[in-house]
């Protein structure tokens, strides 16, 4: 079974820090892409980062150059770095872990963990 564990959360001031962690464990499979998506209250899921197993980023337009993912999908681990927060980032990270083609092939959920911005 599949357990992909976050740590990193919390609270922080505006213009603060908080790096991001993901591990995935109890798993054979090959991932090609692990990766950061966040929920907001009354908002839809979005895609933050992602790493491909080439090591190919992609940002959502509102963290670039702010946040920076890494890490080595083929030892199925994830980081996030994440700076100058802002009020606007506060919401619940999960970390995801796919096997193929996104609707086509399994995917991996993390339990989320809550990253709160003040103002």
């Amino acid at each position: 079974q599949v357990q992909l564990v976050e740590s990193g959360g919390g609270l922080v001031q505006s213009g603060g820090s908080l790096r991001l962690s993901c591990a995935a464990s109890g798993s054979a499979l090959r991932f090609i892409r692990m990766g950061w998506y966040r929920k907001a209250p009354g908002k839809e899921r979005e895609l933050v980062a992602s790493l491909s197993s080439r090591g190919t980023t992609r940002y959502t337009d509102s963290v670039k150059d702010r946040f920076a993912i890494s890490g080595d999908v083929a030892k199925n681990t994830v980081y996030q770095q994440m700076q100058s927060l802002k009020p606007e980032d506060t919401a619940v990270y999960y970390c995801n872990a796919q096997t193929g083609v996104a609707g086509e092939a399994p995917e991996y959920w993390g339990q989320g963990t809550q990253v709160t911005v003040s103002s």
